[in-house]
């Protein structure tokens, strides 16, 4: 299963996964002392626990995410790769290719005074994430109520009521069934409490399950494992060879295949796959988080937001298409409006061509094309990309078929693919 940890800058995110790595056995703890003593000398002692995931020196020296980090643990149930998001509103674009690679989604809140009213307020990045990660396909929210600890905290209980209420309608507005597909429960990243055990004494209102429980217990989901192979790659480098990174998003593949990059259509083979704590693997299946090593391809020809597909199944690669947006930040839009569009790991500039029809709350569609759209109205909208881009229809295939429209550093709107 593949988590992502989102929310906004300095929740902790970084802290409560290298703290999971570390109860998991997944780092040892001499890794974890030595880590210790490097943020110790270099006046960031309570920050050890984030290195574990924040491992080059910018992120170390700002406590600031920059990628979207990965690593694995397992439990006794289930073994998932975390997507340790960026927070900062500068570092969406990484996030949302995080995003794009997630089953679920953990929304940490510093319940700490005052930060969590910064995140959660207009300009902070718990409602944008929240947003994205819907957009993204995550059908499930859990949200880990974090530095419950915190000496302006103490683990009471009314300022955890006072946060539940205030982002369960928000959570609503997005699409998201407050019984059903959100979680909440109270943690401290950096103690552990609440992480992998229960809180225990030192929260005797709460009697639920861990975060690690919590995740064991979720429903598996479902995989497309025989269906037609796409490889989104989020990630690509070269290290005695071509190597890409992504999740398998449908399909299977295996030593040896032979496979086809789109949109540039080349033929290249697949001589090693990389799955978890980079151990090699003869397969791979949907679901999975791989590296792959290619041959008979060279790095400069392979771009992040490319797909791989097989060779008898190649995905639509267009430079237009219909969709359904829904606005949510722009005051105005009109046709020729320019915007950058994010589909799966794909980034590309993007220009609205004709605004078509506006949809009303009844799915009726406007005869005429509307002169411009506001935020909160519904429209189909023909999309013109500057390149030939990977995509298909929402209703074929979900995962490839729905994107984001963002500008000046918001989330403009988010749409779905009709008609290609």
């Amino acid at each position: 299963m593949n988590v992502i940890f989102i929310g906004h800058v300095d929740a902790g995110k970084s802290t409560l996964g290298g703290n999971i790595l570390f109860l998991t056995e997944m780092v040892d703890k001499r890794t974890m002392e030595k880590y210790e003593r490097e943020a110790k000398e270099a006046g960031r002692e309570s920050w050890y626990l984030s290195w574990a995931l924040d491992t080059n020196q910018e992120e170390r020296n700002k406590g600031k995410t920059v990628e979207c980090g990965r690593a694995f643990f397992e439990t006794a149930r289930r073994r998932y790769t975390i997507l340790d998001a960026p927070g900062h509103k500068n570092y969406v674009p990484s996030m949302v290719t995080g995003a794009a690679q997630a089953d679920v989604a953990v929304l940490v809140i510093s319940a700490r005074k005052g930060e969590f009213e910064t995140g959660f307020e207009r300009g902070g990045q718990t409602r944008e994430h929240t947003v994205l990660i819907k957009t993204a396909g995550v059908r499930t929210l859990v949200v880990a109520i974090n530095k419950m600890d915190d000496p302006t905290v103490g683990w009471d209980k009314a300022r955890y009521d006072q946060i539940v209420t205030k982002l369960t309608p928000f959570f609503k507005q997005n699409g998201y069934k407050a019984d059903s597909d959100v979680i909440f429960l109270p943690i401290s990243g950096y103690t552990g409490a609440g992480v992998k055990d229960r809180v225990g004494s030192a929260c005797s209102w709460y009697t639920g399950p861990s975060l690690l429980e919590t995740l064991d217990g979720l429903q598996a989901v479902e995989r497309k494992i025989n269906g037609p192979l796409r490889i989104p790659i989020s990630e690509k480098f070269c290290d005695m060879g071509t190597i890409v990174s992504g999740k398998i998003e449908s399909g299977n593949i295996r030593l040896n295949q032979k496979v086809m990059i789109m949109p540039e259509k080349r033929i290249c083979e697949i001589s090693n796959i990389y799955g978890a704590n980079e151990n090699e693997e003869q397969s791979a299946i949907s679901g999975d988080n791989v590296r792959i090593k290619l041959r008979n391809i060279k790095e400069d020809m392979v771009q992040t937001g490319s797909v791989i597909v097989d060779r008898k199944h190649p995905c639509h690669n267009t430079r237009e298409f219909d969709a359904l947006l829904v606005i949510r930040e722009a005051k105005l839009i009109t046709s020729k409006y320019k915007s950058v569009m994010h589909v799966h790991t794909a980034t590309e500039e993007v220009i609205l061509a004709k605004l078509l029809h506006k949809v009303n709350k009844q799915n009726k569609r406007s005869r005429m094309p509307p002169p411009f759209v506001k935020k909160g109205e519904r429209c189909i909208v023909r999309i013109q990309t500057t390149k030939p881009v990977c995509v298909e229809t929402y209703s074929d295939f979900p995962q490839l078929g729905r994107f984001t429209l963002r500008d000046e550093g918001k989330t403009i709107a988010i749409g779905q693919i009709l008609k290609l």
